[in-house]
């Protein structure tokens, strides 16, 4: 106590000093009064209330009032001790472990406190505050609606310019020269090209992006520039966190150009899984995961389901017989009532690579598959059309595109005696296409079915048509099918 005292009376506050002050005080003469002759049970004014908290503490000593070992301080030397305790512009926690040594006084924590906040030397040259807490961006709900922007390097002698899609990570990586605001707005045209216009653009404060020509062109496009806050990277934090990703991974590929480099990176990259979404970048923003080699692996569900369906359908189609059917043919359908087993009708729409749609003569329609369906042939004669085998063996011989005349010997066994007149007769082989068959046979054989000799086998043979008179046909509108037929008058046959 003596030590305290001897260091007070050294203090511009001095123990004199204090003992007047405390005599003169309302409040302190009257507690150093209670301490001397006896606490009483209740206290005149709530300005007594920390002294009654500590009556058991408190004691006087040459007319001083202590608290413990700390000298009570009256109302007019707290500035004064406030200042010598701030002499050396110590912060909030040194002065109030020295004040503790010494001195005390209601509210003295709070003070010291105040002093150093308010001193213009200490908060010039304080530490940086702690952090605020994290206000995330909004993740938007549209890939390409928001995209982030950096800058990376110089690396390899190159700058590059990483985007980031803060939808799907996606991450973007275009090398240019220098990082100028010309090359930023060139290679923005290319990704705005495959991806679209963004909404918003993130970037820093850097001279290619607060340029005026880079604010023309965002303005033009009619995307809202967000520019971070000066010295603070962790506000584009999703493009920061990008260029680190993209510079570490760039030095582990060693093989190739840079832009080969660069290539295997952005490839490995957009196909693995993200950490935040747990979807690849890729398949997220394109809505499909790109082939990779690790695709094969995967057994090839399609291709077995594929050979299995082809090798059903040759079984299936060793008996099958194509057969063509058209709009307005007329045709056999099978009926499932009673009455008869096949009914008439008129083909009026097809539905499906097999099935149609026929219209009966009574006016019904109704839909059949090719299995149930049969042509229906007209017969003008008793004549039907013959097989491949019974057309008789008439020698028709080749002819050159230039040749339209050909003398053509009816019987090569007949005697040379025999021959007459009669024993020759001009055929024409005539190049006909399939849209103008039906013409064509009807006016010059219509002995024959039109539709049985589209089908096979009849079909991309040459077929002689025996003819009733001998004329000349002339062709129009070439088409893709063609159909050699020789036309035979009937005196070659006689």
């Amino acid at each position: 106590m003596i030590m305290l005292m001897d260091h007070m009376d050294s203090t511009p506050v001095t123990a004199q000093q204090i003992k007047a002050w405390t005599r003169k005080d309302p409040i302190l003469g009257q507690i150093t009064n209670y301490v001397l002759k006896g606490w009483p049970n209740y206290r005149d004014n709530d300005d007594m209330k920390p002294y009654f908290s500590r009556k058991t503490e408190l004691s006087v000593f040459d007319s001083c009032l202590l608290w413990g070992n700390r000298v009570v301080i009256p109302n007019p030397g707290r500035e004064i001790i406030l200042q010598e305790l701030h002499e050396g512009h110590q912060g909030i926690s040194r002065m109030k472990v020295l004040a503790r040594g010494y001195v005390w006084w209601p509210n003295m924590d709070a003070e010291i406190e105040q002093t150093v906040r308010a001193c213009h030397k200490c908060q010039v040259n304080r530490h940086a505050p702690p952090e605020a807490p994290m206000h995330p961006w909004e993740w938007p709900s549209k890939p390409w609606s928001r995209i982030h922007i950096d800058y990376a390097g110089p690396l390899y002698g190159k700058m590059f310019l990483v985007c980031v899609d803060a939808h799907s990570k996606y991450l973007d990586v275009h090398v240019v020269n220098s990082a100028t605001s010309a090359n930023t707005i060139e290679k923005l045209r290319t990704m705005f090209a495959i991806h679209g216009l963004p909404e918003s653009i993130v970037s820093d404060n850097g001279t290619p992006f607060a340029s005026q020509e880079f604010q023309d062109f965002v303005q033009r496009n009619g995307i809202k520039h967000i520019r971070s806050s000066p010295y603070q990277p962790s506000t584009n934090g999703l493009a920061e966190r990008a260029v680190q990703t993209f510079k570490e991974g760039m030095k582990k590929v060693t093989e190739g150009s840079i832009e080969t480099r660069m290539a295997k990176f952005l490839f490995t990259y957009r196909l693995t899984p993200h950490a935040t979404t747990a979807i690849a970048p890729a398949e997220m923003l394109m809505g499909r995961r790109p082939r990779s080699l690790l695709d094969l692996t995967y057994p090839n569900i399609n291709s077995r389901v594929q050979q299995k369906q082809q090798r059903q359908k040759q079984s299936h189609d060793k008996t099958a017989q194509v057969r063509n059917f058209n709009v307005g043919d007329s045709v056999y359908i099978l009926s499932h009532n009673r009455e008869a087993k096949w009914i008439t009708g008129t083909l009026i729409k097809r539905t499906g690579p097999v099935s149609f749609v026929i219209e009966l003569n009574d006016g019904r329609t109704v839909k059949r598959h090719q299995n149930q369906i049969r042509h229906k042939y007209d017969q003008y004669s008793d004549n039907k059309l013959p097989e491949i085998s019974e057309i008789p063996d008439i020698p028709i011989p080749s002819v050159s595109n230039n040749q339209t005349d050909v003398e053509a010997v009816c019987d090569s066994n007949a005697d040379s005696s025999d021959t007459n007149d009669n024993s020759k007769s001009v055929m024409k082989p005539i190049i006909i296409q399939k849209k103008d068959l039906l013409y064509f046979i009807v006016k010059m054989a219509d002995d024959f079915d039109v539709e049985a000799m589209l089908e096979a086998p009849y079909r991309n043979k040459e077929i002689p048509i025996v003819a009733n008179v001998s004329t000349e046909i002339c062709l129009q509108s070439p088409g893709p099918y063609e159909y050699r037929v020789w036309v035979i008058t009937e005196d070659i046959l006689s």
